[in-house]
């Protein structure tokens, strides 16, 4: 059958889209989606997204050795089911700085432009709303119900240094502390699943296609994308535009795959180049994170969150630690008088977070991850000799990366050295071990990190010799084929990124309305 439209990807950007297009009856959409159904009972718990990392319900991806890391390989996840990554992430809902879309320096994407469309997503629940959120959106966005004691003692201890308290954390300028806005409803995961797709999938209209891998972008004689080939040699076809919203890994992965990149690169990879763009698969960007972590000597932290009684009232009342999306408050600062705007987030947790919280904790703690902002470090997406993806985010190869990171975590030790905290501190935890030197907090830097899943940056949205799309998000020389998902982002924002990626999504339902 022929559609419209066709969507390759049911993640955060996609069941935007899959909702907003489909609500003109006269028109005709297909979403498609490698993953399955989003029903496991951990996406609906908040707590339990960690139990979801290396399941069915994730790519499992792992980038390439990485030189400044001591060669090691970092795990990706990202998410494989409807709701993509928005169904196994940690639902905080923070949009970023005013100088992030600005710094954009694109026509349509200030800072001033794409907040309707943000407020467009948004239903605030809860305090402080004030006039900073949108009320009537699909995304529900609330404080956490159950804070942790110790989440209240980062908010003191940060107060303590001198931080600014922010009544709201995502009104222009983030640049403070403040408890985390979170993606839930009454205690209970909010995907864009949940959100957007949802509530369409009834429509006659609208055909969502799970286990629908994409392998290639179809295309007529004169080079306009008419389809997408998926599976084991399916097609589906768009009579007006295919729409890839596969991801910062995926969609490039897609375009490459299509013959659309770098001829040469391409050639090598065993591919026919169908378009040259050089610019598909660089620019890779990421939020690296490195953490402080420190032994509890109260019994009150997340460590003891799984107990019989507790999963008992999240089930019954929706209440409790399981409400928790482990990252509860965030400080976002500046480490240095000339930084325009903040380049270090500080990300509290009430629990030990060690290996992507995959590993049990050794006892109770709790943790300060430092946030790099903005890297200078640029990374690629390429083709292997086989076809696979290969994750290159060249982490920390700009120096001054590692630079904003150690001044990250002394910060973060300031945080845990205060008197709000001295209940709550005890030894250093593994592998944490008290690093203080800035030689010491280097190699702890370059030894410890790891993503925290914001990758973006791959199929960049410009008008110079690098980008990919345009500012309309359609792919440069390819008509009939536009990117719509995180990819596009020039840089990274001073956030996190599953709010933008909705932001960009309900813009991009505008203009394909209007195309």
């Amino acid at each position: 059958m022929e559609y419209d439209y066709v969507i390759v990807g049911a993640g955060s950007a996609g069941c935007v889209l899959a909702n907003r297009l489909s609500a003109d009856p006269s028109v005709r959409v297909a979403l498609l989606e490698a993953g399955g159904a989003d029903r496991k009972k951990e996406i609906r718990i908040p707590a339990g997204f960690s139990k979801l990392f290396k399941s069915p319900y994730d790519w499992n991806f792992s980038t390439a050795k990485q030189t400044e890391m001591f060669g090691r390989e970092l795990y990706w996840p990202r998410g494989r089911t409807l709701g993509g990554s928005s169904s196994i992430n940690a639902q905080m809902w923070v949009r970023g700085h005013r100088a992030d879309y600005d710094g954009w320096n694109l026509p349509g994407w200030s800072y001033d432009e794409v907040l309707p469309y943000f407020k467009r997503s948004e239903r605030r629940v809860g305090s402080n709303q004030g006039d900073v959120y949108g009320t009537d959106g699909p995304i529900y966005i609330s404080d956490l119900r159950a804070p942790n004691v110790t989440t209240k003692a980062f908010l003191r201890a940060c107060e303590e240094i001198g931080l600014t308290r922010l009544d709201e954390l995502n009104g222009p300028s983030n640049e403070g502390y403040s408890q985390t806005p979170v993606t839930q409803d009454r205690g209970r995961r909010w995907s864009a699943a949940d959100a957007y797709l949802r509530p369409a999938m009834g429509r006659p209209n609208l055909t969502v296609l799970t286990a629908a891998q994409a392998r290639r972008i179809l295309f007529d004689e004169e080079g306009r994308a008419t389809g997408v080939e998926y599976g084991e040699g399916r097609r589906v076809t768009a009579a007006r535009e295919v729409i890839v919203s596969a991801g910062a890994i995926g969609s490039p992965h897609l375009l490459l795959l299509s013959g659309i990149g770098d001829p040469d690169d391409l050639r090598a990879a065993g591919v026919e180049p169908r378009h040259e763009l050089p610019g598909v698969g660089r620019n890779l960007m990421d939020h690296l994170a490195s953490a402080v972590m420190m032994y509890c000597p109260e019994p009150v932290t997340l460590a003891s969150a799984e107990s019989v009684g507790n999963l008992a009232r999240y089930l019954f009342r929706r209440t409790g630690p399981l409400t928790s999306n482990v990252g509860e408050a965030v400080a976002f600062i500046r480490t240095g008088p000339d930084e325009p705007a903040p380049d270090i987030e500080l990300l509290f947790a009430p629990a030990p977070f060690v290996d992507h919280g995959m590993t049990p904790p050794p006892g109770h703690g709790i943790t300060i991850g430092t946030i790099l902002l903005q890297p200078e470090s640029r990374g690629r997406i390429t083709l292997g000799a086989d076809g696979e993806v290969t994750i290159d985010p060249c982490y920390l190869t700009a120096e001054a990366d590692v630079r904003r990171l150690v001044a990250g975590l002394k910060k973060a030790q300031e945080v845990f050295a205060t008197e709000a905290f001295r209940p709550y501190t005890g030894e250093p935890m593994k592998p944490y071990e008290g690093a203080e030197t800035d030689e010491e907090l280097a190699r702890y830097v370059r030894e410890h990190s790891e993503t925290l899943y914001h990758p973006v940056g791959t199929c960049k949205m410009g008008i110079d010799d690098d980008a990919v799309v345009d500012p309309s998000l359609r792919v440069i020389g390819v008509p009939g084929l536009r990117v719509v998902d995180a990819s596009v982002m020039p840089t990274l924002n001073r956030g996190h990124t599953h709010a933008p990626a909705i932001m960009i999504a309900e813009k991009a339902a505008d203009l394909l309305r209007a195309s």
